[in-house]
């Protein structure tokens, strides 16, 4: 049984990109603390498996198939969760894009692409939650950052500025939505063996360098990204806000 202090039960949460990786384990870890789950994502088979996943488990989910940069279509999303629930208690900002390149060979266009995915839509789903958020007097939001915050390597500048205005981001929200009862913090993601970098997990030379690089000398399992976010989402953390937590095995503390 959840303990009362992570317990989600009548909880309604929303996770962009849901369907798969660590937004899927987010999603199934929510659900299974109770908390009834919109999944997010671009794809309608996916989503629809992932749904079933939960529900296989005794969770509750249901789809919502939309492209977050679409405005108008966020718009009419979140205008339908306030007539259909009336409310919306927690929003995890999963959906994340890379486009690893060098700077200087960066299409204007490719860089507005992935800004406005990382952290232009994210903008925009905190504002339209917080609207609902605050008519209920609370709410969680969760962003999923990225270690690229606040560190940086070469041939990655448009996903690390992205990620770290997310982080910036968390902050100032926290600063200005919190008297309204909403706390927004942040969990930021080492190296994950997920679907979408199978090519990079298969690679001998990076895992050897990665046993080196990190604490626990391993990559991540999705599953232990999950933990971290139910804590932020549950009662719990009911005074913490604007904080980031680094889930990376001790990437970031290890010399």
């Amino acid at each position: 049984m959840t303990p009362p202090e992570f317990s989600l039960d009548g909880k309604i949460a929303l996770v962009t990109g849901g369907g798969q990786g660590l937004g899927l384990e987010i999603t199934k870890a929510l659900a299974s603390a109770g908390a009834f789950v919109l999944i997010n994502g671009r794809k309608h088979e996916k989503l629809n498996r992932a749904v079933a996943s939960v529900t296989a488990v005794g969770g509750s989910a249901l789809p919502l198939q939309l492209d977050i940069t679409d405005e108008a279509a966020v718009k009419k999303a979140f205008s339908e969760i306030r007539e259909k629930y009336g409310n919306l208690d927690i929003l995890i900002n999963n959906v994340g894009m890379r486009d690893r390149r060098s700077f200087l060979e960066f299409e204007m266009n490719a860089a507005r692409r992935l800004i406005d995915t990382n952290l232009i839509a994210c903008f925009n789903l905190c504002q339209e939650a917080a609207q609902l958020m605050i008519k209920n007097g609370e709410g969680k939001i969760i962003n999923i950052t990225s270690i690229a915050g606040p560190i940086a390597g070469a041939g990655d500048a448009a996903y690390t500025a992205a990620k770290g205005g997310l982080e910036a981001l968390t902050r100032a929200l926290a600063a200005e939505l919190g008297m309204f009862g909403i706390t927004v913090n942040g969990v930021a993601p080492g190296f994950f063996a997920t679907e979408s970098n199978a090519d990079v997990v298969a690679d001998k030379e990076i895992a050897v360098w990665l046993e080196k690089r990190t604490s626990l000398g391993r990559w991540g399992d999705p599953k232990e990204i999950a933990g971290a976010v139910v804590f932020f989402a549950s009662p719990a953390a009911s005074y913490i806000t604007g904080q980031i937590l680094a889930v990376d095995g001790g990437y970031l503390a290890h010399f």
